[in-house]
């Protein structure tokens, strides 16, 4: 065996690169988040990690939700620039375009081409860096181009990746296999 050790950091990736949502002290608030997952299908919950210290903590808690948005590379800079400047000191509501569904403070942007509208559920205080929340999904929003064969289509909808271990952002590549399809052709 040719492996070496290296030192003990989050190494799982491609991750998704998405918007977190929050109203904080009554305006929408938008962080670029990496650290965010599905944690059950159904209900269906998703998770989202922060740092401790980041003003959209305040927003969750607050407002007991939140947003989830997944933005396409074409959104790729201000996505970026919404993990640099703080909501404390920069109002990011006036980068997009803000819209509301069922849950009345949890802010969703309509450039993004998908939404998921979350409920506080829980908060995971596991003593390091980061506050885990876990939300309900309340609703999911998208529009009818992002879909091909009545599913939505990750090709078009352009996600931005992250690589945690080089810091760089990524996009998708080419599909190599079906999901439990590929691992038939094996006779064993």
């Amino acid at each position: 065996m040719n492996k070496i050790k290296i030192e003990n950091k989050v190494c799982l990736y491609p991750l998704p690169t998405v918007l977190v949502g929050a109203k904080v002290n009554g305006t929408p608030n938008y962080l670029n988040v990496s650290y965010c997952g599905m944690v059950n299908r159904v209900p269906c919950m998703m998770s989202i990690s922060l740092n401790r210290s980041h003003y959209t903590c305040d927003g969750i808690r607050e407002n007991n939700c939140f947003s989830i948005n997944l933005p396409s590379t074409k959104m790729l800079t201000l996505t970026d620039y919404c993990g640099i400047v703080s909501g404390k000191n920069v109002d990011k509501s006036k980068l997009f375009n803000n819209f509301y569904g069922e849950l009345k403070n949890a802010p969703m942007i309509e450039e993004c081409p998908v939404n998921i509208e979350c409920e506080l559920i829980q908060e995971l205080d596991l003593g390091g860096s980061n506050i885990t929340f876990i939300g309900r999904v309340i609703d999911v929003y998208t529009e009818e181009k992002y879909f091909s064969n009545n599913t939505l289509d990750i090709k078009k909808i352009h996600p931005i990746l992250f690589s945690v271990s080089e810091l760089n952002y990524y996009c998708v590549g080419e599909k190599i296999g079906k999901a439990w399809n590929v691992g038939k052709s094996l006779d064993i």
